[in-house]
């Protein structure tokens, strides 16, 4: 497999999802012009179309929503307090004397 497969692969789901088709192997396949079989022997094929079947499966759901917002998050809280971290480092670094001969 190379890129380019891959890359019409991630095409093909991009335009089943802007048409509001399901996302399936054999839709995939068809748009594509690829195997059915090549989709669920490769894994990295296989990965892409279930993945992103299951995002489509759990894209409009409630509690899929507050899901991701509570992951996002705790991630934007981690994301916070190593800057906060590294803010402080450099105030410390900031604050020592200047070392070295001139």
């Amino acid at each position: 497999m190379n890129n380019n497969t891959l890359r019409r692969v991630e095409q093909a789901w991009t335009h089943l999802v802007d048409s509001r088709e399901q996302v399936t192997f054999t839709a995939v396949a068809a748009r594509t012009g690829l195997a059915r079989t090549t989709l669920y022997r490769n894994q990295r094929l296989r990965a892409v179309v279930e993945e992103n079947r299951a995002r489509q499966a759990e894209a409009r759901t409630l509690t899929r929503l507050t899901s991701e917002i509570a992951h996002l998050r705790a991630a934007f809280e981690a994301v916070a307090a190593t800057v906060r971290r590294h803010e402080e480092q450099l105030r410390k670094l900031e604050r020592r004397p200047a070392t070295g001969s001139a």
